[in-house]
């Protein structure tokens, strides 16, 4: 993927190694969940791409759900300078893409785009979602608009996903920012209330058209990407299709116990995953990715 020559976000907070760790318990005296817990936990939380302590607490999979609905905490200081090191150049080159891309194509519709902001941390950090670690993987919190990743995971997706590549990472960040652009766009909140209305099953699935919707954002991000600036090399599409796959509900749940159970599903199948980057990727229209349209997902 080429991204070394264009310019990088104003919108990162540099957490890392600057006393804004946080290693302490989780929310509601949740501190004693094991770390094993935490990463079968963390791989289907990353997986959806929502803030992972809902999860672990058992509230809404969506924003203000139980105790992630407080107000934001106060945030430790930050740099808001582009980082420095090659693996914070390339997160804010990425998120300074789709801002670019995002805002174009907000502008068609007559709208204003409001980028998010992404926070860099080691450890762990709070967010207005609550706490986050490392052992959740990445997420967007639609509390405080920031999406949240500790650098770390990018080695885990090469070894416990074996899905390696910087446009594998770039899939991971545009997805994220594609929960921000449900967000704006008033999607979260929405689908929050209807799934306070409906069973357990029916939750899920309605988070499944959301996770699906935010891989089809994805890629009409990677699609204008690259239309605009030739971002794309030899195996980039390869790499994303690898990584979308490698976190399809059935394949984490075998992979965890053994066997897949469809009704828990929260964010859709290996080929459910693929399908909706790819349908995004080569249409480039948001129009397309409104998985809450398709009777068939």
């Amino acid at each position: 993927m080429r991204w070394e020559d264009f310019r990088r976000s104003s919108n990162v907070e540099d957490r890392r190694g600057g006393g804004g760790g946080f290693r302490g318990g989780l929310p509601g005296g949740r501190g004693g969940l094991g770390i094993g817990g935490l990463i079968i936990v963390g791989l289907i939380a990353w997986a959806t791409g929502i803030n992972p302590a809902v999860l672990i607490g058992g509230a809404e999979i969506l924003m203000g759900g139980g105790e992630t609905s407080q107000s934001a905490p106060q945030q430790p200081s930050a740099s808001r300078t582009p980082p420095k090191d090659q693996e914070g150049q390339f997160v804010s080159a990425v998120l300074a893409q789709t801002e670019d891309v995002w805002t174009q194509q907000f502008k068609a519709q007559g709208q204003t785009y409001r980028p998010p902001g992404l926070v860099l941390f080691t450890g762990g950090t709070r967010s207005a979602c609550g706490t986050a670690q490392s052992a959740m993987g990445p997420f967007y919190c639609p509390t405080d608009r920031k999406v949240y990743i500790d650098l770390a995971f990018f080695e885990e997706m090469k070894r416990r996903f074996r899905a390696p590549g910087d446009f594998a990472q770039a899939y991971v960040i545009a997805h994220e920012v594609g929960h921000h652009v449900e967000n704006q766009l008033g999607i979260l909140a929405q689908v929050q209330q209807r799934q306070r209305q409906v069973s357990r099953t029916e939750a899920n699935a309605l988070s499944v058209r959301v996770e699906l919707m935010a891989d089809c954002l994805a890629g009409v991000w990677a699609h204008h990407a690259n239309a605009q600036w030739r971002i794309l090399e030899d195996g980039d599409i390869e790499e994303a299709l690898n990584a979308a796959s490698a976190i399809g509900d059935d394949r984490l749940q075998k992979q965890a116990r053994g066997y897949a159970v469809p009704d828990s599903f929260t964010h859709g199948t290996s080929a459910q995953r693929t399908r909706w980057f790819k349908r995004g990727l080569d249409t480039g229209s948001m129009k397309q990715c409104n998985a809450f349209d398709s009777r068939s997902i």
